[in-house]
């Protein structure tokens, strides 16, 4: 017997023998065996329609390329059109001119160098007192508490680089170097806290007299320059 006659006859038999057979949705790998191979799916699932399935070879350049997936391009991607420049040595680099008056300088000691020496810490002098800034001018008074802001920074630096080289010395020299300098500076803040009371207290007095102090017929008080500028405001006015 050939395998086609073999096979008529199998096909013949079928209906018979699932007329046996429990319902399918019963006992559905009762009916697996039996059903024939031209019945089942073969193909796997796809969402995409077979006529708009890819026919030639894939050309994208970004094709597979994810942030998601952590996938790159199918193709070695140079970085840059031109290589890279190669470093120059230090050797072969010119030299730069410094400026010896530099400003910046001004915040370091005399050598140069930003960790100061305790030689150079301790040399100092008393702070300023109140009574001799007293009789100082506003431009002074100026002058010198940036001459102390200067110096505060120049300390500041020297004290961060003794801590990253841990010097182990030079601590105490600069905290009270520091020290007097805080010190004089709150001595400014005092004279200068003193001429705005006076200031006010002056200001509110000439407002509560104020008609009395115009109506003077004193030279001194006539020729003052607070009167004079009163008298040029009332006389704008009118």
């Amino acid at each position: 017997m050939n395998r086609q006659f073999i096979g008529q006859l199998v096909n013949q038999s079928k209906p018979s023998l699932l007329a046996g057979l429990p319902p399918p949705y019963l006992a559905p790998a009762w009916h697996s065996n039996h059903v024939s191979s031209a019945t089942t799916q073969h193909a796997t699932f796809s969402s995409t329609a077979s006529n708009a399935a890819r026919r030639g070879p894939d050309k994208s350049k970004s094709r597979g390329v994810s942030a998601i997936h952590m996938t790159g391009p199918k193709h070695k991607l140079s970085a840059a059109k031109y290589p890279l420049p190669a470093p120059v040595p230090a050797s072969e680099l010119p030299a730069r001119k410094s400026d010896p008056n530099h400003g910046l300088w001004a915040f370091f000691p005399p050598n140069r160098q930003s960790l100061s020496t305790p030689e150079y810490d301790s040399t100092h002098g008393r702070p300023w007192s109140i009574q001799e800034l007293r009789g100082k001018s506003w431009d002074d008074l100026h002058c010198l508490w940036w001459v102390c802001a200067k110096e505060r920074n120049r300390l500041a630096t020297s004290d961060l680089e003794r801590d990253r080289l841990k010097a182990g010395f030079g601590e105490a020299e600069s905290a009270e170097r520091a020290r007097v300098i805080r010190t004089t500076q709150k001595s400014i803040k005092h004279v200068l806290r003193e001429r705005w009371y006076a200031w006010e207290d002056a200001r509110e007095l000439f407002d509560a007299n104020k008609q009395a102090i115009l109506n003077n017929t004193d030279p001194e008080i006539k020729t003052s320059r607070l009167v004079k500028r009163v008298r040029r405001q009332n006389s704008k006015k009118n």
